[in-house]
């Protein structure tokens, strides 16, 4: 499964190949935001599913970025730590968060895709 999965909480997740799974804010998520000034990142160790993982603050709010499985945090991207405007550059790339092995694999899959976040979102336009 090469393509993006997301959250209702405005998270991607994209499985890598060697089974662990990045994590990042979606654009409309950072676009919300506005400009990230500070990202907060989680510590190499388990987490239950909607745990708080990561806080990004931006010039608008501090929000949090939560895990979206059950897991356990295998990377962080320490770029971030210098270079929090990554996250507005290339939310979907360079500005992601973490990298975490889930508890069940099977779980991503059953997240959003494309098409269902779309949906999300203009649901949340049209609300």
């Amino acid at each position: 499964m090469s393509e993006l999965r997301f959250t209702e909480d405005h998270e991607w997740l994209r499985v890598e190949a060697d089974g662990s799974v990045t994590v990042g804010i979606t654009a409309y998520a950072q676009n919300a935001l506005g400009d990230v000034v500070f990202v907060q990142l989680p510590e190499l160790q388990h987490y239950d599913k909607g745990a708080e993982a990561a806080t990004v603050e931006s010039v608008k709010a501090a929000s949090g970025v939560y895990m979206p499985l059950t897991g356990a945090v295998v990377a962080v991207n320490e770029d971030l730590n210098d270079s929090p405007e990554q996250v507005n550059e290339d939310p979907l790339g360079q500005g992601w968060f973490f990298r975490f092995v889930p508890a069940d694999m099977a779980e991503v899959a059953a997240l959003l895709d494309q098409d269902a976040y779309d949906r999300l979102l203009n649901a949340n336009a049209d609300a």
